[in-house]
């Protein structure tokens, strides 16, 4: 399996080649040649498999240079039930992402189990053990250098502490996280782990990320690489509970589901749009934004048209305060045909800040043959579904996950599976909990008081030359 930018670079890469190198040289993000096809035989024969062997089956269709005993041994290391923490209290823990039915054909599949209680810990657990793997193998080290609007910061943090060769360089919003997140990164104290508060949004943190990736020569000389999901891995790794999350729903693999999946930077629902691609019997795939409904927009109009940070709104579901997705690039790329120079066209556009518009071209018309549908959700929604859930079903569930369930019940069909994905654990946005339930949600007993905890963080501007400052200086 070889790897090609969007952008046009069609030097084959390997799949240890790009984990290691994030954006392609060309700026695009890379993707397969082509997508496995999955048969009526493999669902067949995946179905009853364990969540660890159901991986290695998904992942070596696109890990084709680790030798599969190795593969095998990074996965199980990876997800099994004594891996880590895969088990919620009153859990069976070796079910890693169990299946909760609120009503007949609507159900959540909890993606939150992991250490740090969001679902980016699904695909940053299994990445974190495929970095130490290649660099042993390798001889090398890495700096990577990340942006998070919430989950993704402390999941990476929590994957790659610890690990050789191995530094983190973590951005974030300053002051627009929820003070459990910021406690979550903030009070880590390993000596490879370093954070940094950008005075701005998540999408200035985003663009630093790129500006500094985009640079050649600091990228080789500090060995550059990426944990966000512009990274091939991460969305490769989310893939596999796409599959876990159809064969818990259905009882043949003749029945057809609608996933439907909070977003901001599309990495999590492009995940599922692959899944469709490979041949998962997905009948739609339902994309939930909050207020900053960029991606929304788009799939009603034709227009993406990103905000200035200015016009991004700070809400209760701050990791989808997002208005320019990286990961929207990948699936431009299928839509356009993987016409690589159109799309590179496009992202000119966004690059200069500007929009562009399909609604008038032959690609927009074939928006629904990839079953895309979207709706977007307000404070005032968020509050309303957590309590509704709450009082129907006495589960407490978080404001991305309330984002969801809102918009999955506009675009539920009589006979049809619904499966949204739960992203987070409730504690981690427990102020909004408290105004909707006036209660707090219950934590984990190794999180008591975590946002007590001394916290180390180093505030800056946005500013790239800053940050390349930061991290050459730590990387002598």
């Amino acid at each position: 399996m070889n790897y090609v930018s969007t952008r046009g670079d069609t030097t084959p890469q390997s799949f240890c080649d790009i984990l290691l190198g994030g954006l392609a040289p060309d700026g695009g993000l890379y993707l397969p040649e082509s997508y496995p096809q999955i048969t009526k035989q493999n669902l067949a024969e995946w179905r009853e498999l364990p969540y660890h062997a159901l991986a290695l089956r998904v992942l070596e269709l696109f890990i084709t240079d680790i030798p599969a005993c190795d593969l095998k041994t990074l996965i199980d290391r990876t997800y099994t039930a004594h891996a880590y923490r895969w088990c919620r209290a009153g859990r069976d823990a070796s079910d890693i992402t169990p299946l909760t039915t609120l009503e007949p054909n609507f159900h959540l599949l909890e993606l939150s189990n992991g250490p740090t209680l969001a679902f980016k810990d699904m695909a940053m657990q299994l990445l974190g053990n495929l970095f130490e793997y290649v660099l042993a193998k390798r001889g090398a080290d890495i700096n990577i250098l990340g942006a998070t609007s919430g989950d993704t910061g402390s999941a990476a943090e929590y994957a790659m502490r610890g690990k050789k060769g191995v530094r983190v360089f973590m951005l974030s919003p300053h002051g627009k996280m929820s003070a459990f997140q910021r406690a979550q990164m903030y009070s880590l104290t390993d000596p490879n782990i370093f954070n940094i508060a950008i005075r701005g949004m998540f999408d200035d943190c985003q663009d630093i990320v790129k500006a500094v990736s985009n640079d050649a020569v600091f990228k080789a000389r500090y060995k550059i690489g990426a944990v966000n999901s512009i990274n091939w891995a991460r969305v490769a790794a989310q893939i596999v509970y796409y599959f876990k999350g159809y064969f818990e729903a259905t009882q043949t693999n003749d029945e057809t589901v609608d996933f439907c999946v909070p977003s901001g930077n599309f990495g999590n629902i492009c995940a599922g749009h692959i899944a469709r691609m490979m041949g998962l019997p997905i009948r739609k795939l339902v994309l939930a934004t909050n207020e900053n409904d960029v991606l929304d927009e788009f799939f009603r109009t034709g227009i993406y048209r990103p905000r200035a940070t200015a016009e991004t709104h700070v809400t209760s579901s701050p990791s989808m305060d997002i208005s320019k997705a990286s990961n929207f690039e990948r699936f431009i790329f299928d839509l356009m045909g993987r016409d690589a120079k159109a799309v590179a066209a496009l992202w000119a556009k966004v690059d200069a800040g500007m929009s562009f518009d399909l609604s008038d071209t032959e690609a927009l018309k074939r928006l629904p043959e990839f079953g895309f549908v979207s709706g977007s959700s307000t404070h005032a929604d968020r509050l309303a579904t957590i309590r509704e859930v709450w009082t129907q079903y006495g589960l407490m569930i978080d404001t991305h996950t309330a984002d969801a369930v809102k918009v999955a019940r506009e675009h539920r069909e009589q006979g049809i599976p619904m499966v949204v994905l739960e992203t987070a654990q409730p504690v981690k946005f427990a102020e909004t909990i408290q105004e909707a339930l006036a209660c707090d949600p219950v934590r984990p007993k190794e999180l008591e008081g975590i946002e007590a905890r001394p916290q180390v963080v180093e505030v800056m501007p946005a500013d790239v030359e800053a940050v390349k400052r930061f991290v050459a200086a730590r990387c002598v």
